[in-house]
């Protein structure tokens, strides 16, 4: 793709360490001067940790941006910023740990990457609530890539699975 197409980027953001709502705001604030304009943001949904122990509960929300770079560059832009708002490292041995901020791709484009460090859309995000709920509120029309349903339509399947 030329480097001056616009994108448009789903990130899903989740916190659960310090002051979750102000972590995200943060996130959003360099999201928006560094990647690229939001143009909606989800409200904060509180859940419980997923695939591993905490006491500490996460806050979520999800925000749809237009940017003109490139997902690689979306995703080097993120991963900084999770660093210097105190994210210390990505989870360890391929398990979960309590973290100030975690930025996700979650969708770009209707596009599927598959590349060393990069998958779009995110493998799992249709299988999780703390996601689909937000996602839903801002973006029910989208359609998820793989899937061919939309993020509602992927929501409410959750729903009646159990999932939710």
């Amino acid at each position: 793709m030329p480097d001056n197409d616009i994108h448009v980027v789903f990130l899903g953001l989740g916190s659960n360490l310090g002051d979750k709502e102000k972590n995200i705001e943060r996130a959003y604030r360099e999201i928006d001067k560094r990647i690229g304009r939001i143009i909606s943001k989800s409200a904060f949904y509180v859940s419980d940790p997923e695939g591993f122990e905490s006491e500490n509960r996460f806050v979520n929300s999800v925000c749809e941006l237009v940017t003109i770079l490139e997902a690689r560059e979306v995703l080097r832009v993120t991963q900084a910023i999770e660093k210097e708002l105190g994210r210390t490292k990505k989870s360890p041995d391929g398990g979960y740990a309590d973290r100030t901020i975690d930025i996700d791709i979650l969708m770009v484009d209707n596009r599927i990457v598959e590349e060393p460090g990069l998958i779009i859309p995110h493998p799992r995000f249709h299988l999780r609530d703390f996601v689909l709920t937000p996602f839903a509120e801002i973006s029910p029309d989208t359609v998820h890539p793989v899937f061919a349903k939309t993020i509602l339509e992927l929501k409410k399947g959750l729903q009646y699975s159990g999932g939710a």
